[in-house]
């Protein structure tokens, strides 16, 4: 016969309200473990102060806790925004995307401002989502079944291309190239 204790089910235990110290051990464990920005970090400890409480007489010192870390070294808001701004122009998202991105990671205007890519970066990035969507002159010809349904590809492809952050002149000249070579030499002109 099977012991009752066997089968019971492991209570979770409650952690311990925050302090100073568990909340600087929290901060540091989570920037030793991710790049991070000071705002992300700030909605981090936030959400954590939320979860488990606070045990002292006097309030938490968040905002004074992220600034401590920017200070040492630990969170570095241009390097963070420089490196996510590179990665969303990598896979294929425009300024706009870019932009909220940013934004939503907690930067602020001058640093968004600041890594704003430019018009040639902007193209590259719209030529490697078309590329990789087969969108434009990549997609396979749809002029076999008529003309509204390549005029209904097309402003799928258009709406895609607006949602992923590029200006609706960049999706059209995207989506209207005739031919790969044309899109690709619209990006180099800006390189120029």
């Amino acid at each position: 016969m099977p012991d009752g204790d066997a089968t019971r089910r492991r209570t979770r235990r409650t952690p311990k309200p925050l302090d100073r110290r568990r909340m600087n051990d929290l901060a540091l464990h989570y920037v030793a473990r991710f790049m991070t920005s000071s705002g992300k970090l700030e909605a981090y400890l936030k959400r954590k102060l939320r979860e488990r409480g606070w045990e002292g007489e006097e309030g938490p010192d968040i905002a004074g806790l992220v600034a401590r870390f920017a200070e040492k070294g630990y969170v570095d808001d241009e390097a963070y925004a420089r490196m996510k701004a590179t990665g969303l122009l990598a896979r294929g998202y425009g300024a706009r995307r870019v932009n909220e991105t940013l934004r939503a990671d907690g930067l602020d205007e001058e640093v968004r401002a600041h890594n704003v890519p430019a018009d040639s970066e902007a193209r590259e990035a719209l030529l490697a989502y078309v590329r990789r969507r087969k969108f434009g002159p990549f997609a396979a010809p749809v002029r076999d079944k008529g003309p509204e349904a390549a005029h209904k590809a097309r402003e799928k492809q258009l709406a895609a291309i607006l949602r992923a952050g590029h200006s609706f002149e960049h999706a059209r000249r995207a989506v209207e190239a005739p031919t790969i070579a044309e899109l690709e030499e619209w990006v180099e002109e800006a390189r120029d």
